[in-house]
């Protein structure tokens, strides 16, 4: 494995430029005592739980690629709760790690430890998801998708999809987690797209919480009062499989009496829509460990990343989704 040295005090320049030499403490990364080797690296990084087939395969890709880089990671479950990630980045900023990349479970609510973390010489990196702050220096850089094209992908089929119907088409959202930015920016895109043509109507938007438990509760409750729904959009795959088994169990067929818009692409999401049940996903990729670790190395030599890098996606039809399913990765 090719090792990269870093010169410890270029990245104390680089997150001073960062940062907008803000001040609060000492802002260099690591001590003063010469090149650090890779190996010798040690990575904090906080996800945002185990809720879903994604951020399973999105924790598993990341520890395999750090493992492989050779770089010590650190981690920690937060089980969804936004107090659970402050305090194990607070143990990161103690523990003096060199670099601290977390998903963030909210947008907001992040300014304090990502000033504790500035204050301490830590460069942050966001994954998956961003933060919603005034000060972006607060942050090296994110890596993720565009949520907001997320949505519109979705907003784009189902136009398609029913441009020769002069029906009303009524659509029920299962959002993710409240505050949460995929929650957001997938509504906002899918809104934005619908809005060019009055005979699409939200008649119902409740959050599932990206669980599929939360899927299926929430569509058994929006069902009894929407009963002639025409669509689901589903923010997750894990909603959709949980909105499948709630029409299912209401006598109706998933797919054909109330078809399904979802964002993911995880098997079993992919599953469903090879078999009809799930019509269109957008996809969202976990697989973001190597890119990662690139980031971290950038750091470790002193360069500066990019400050948004935006994971390559696609979308699947139900003729993709069997093509695809053989040699899906998550």
């Amino acid at each position: 494995m090719k090792k990269t040295f870093i010169g410890l005090a270029a990245a104390g320049a680089m997150l001073l430029t960062l940062a907008g030499c803000a001040g609060g403490g000492d802002t260099t990364a690591g001590s003063s005592e010469g090149p650090k080797p890779v190996d010798e690296l040690v990575v904090g990084f906080a996800q945002v739980g185990a809720e879903s087939g994604w951020r399973t395969a999105n924790t598993t890709d990341i520890q395999a690629a750090f493992k492989d880089a050779g770089i010590e990671l650190k981690f920690s479950d937060a089980q969804q709760k936004q107090e659970n990630q402050i305090k194990a980045i607070r143990s990161y900023i103690q523990q003096g790690v060199d670099v601290i990349a977390f998903s963030p479970v909210v947008e907001t609510g992040w300014d304090a430890v990502l000033n504790e973390a500035k204050a301490a010489g830590i460069p942050v990196v966001l994954t998956d998801r961003a933060v919603d702050s005034q000060d972006d220096s607060l942050y090296v850089s994110f890596l993720g998708s565009d949520f907001v094209e997320e949505g519109k992908k979705a907003g784009d089929w189902v136009v398609e999809e029913y441009k020769d119907s002069t029906d009303p088409v009524k659509i029920i959202q299962l959002e993710g987690t409240t505050g949460a930015a995929p929650a957001i920016d997938r509504a906002e895109g899918f809104a934005d797209v619908i809005a060019a043509d009055d005979k699409f109507e939200v008649v119902a938007s409740q959050t599932g919480d990206f669980t599929r438990a939360g899927g299926k509760q929430v569509t058994e409750a929006l069902l009894k009062s929407n009963p002639d729904v025409d669509l689901i959009y589903a923010h997750n795959d894990d909603m959709a499989l949980g909105a499948i088994e709630a029409i299912e169990a209401a006598g109706l067929t998933p797919g054909v009496d109330i078809k399904i818009v979802s964002v993911d692409a995880v098997k079993d999401g992919m599953q469903a829509l090879a078999d009809g049940k799930i019509n269109f996903i957008v996809e969202c990729s976990p697989l973001l460990g190597k890119q990662l670790v690139q980031i971290v190395e950038q750091i470790n030599n002193g360069e500066t990343p990019e400050k948004r890098i935006i994971t390559e996606e696609t979308t699947f039809d139900q003729e993709q989704a069997v093509a695809a399913l053989p040699d899906r990765q998550y």
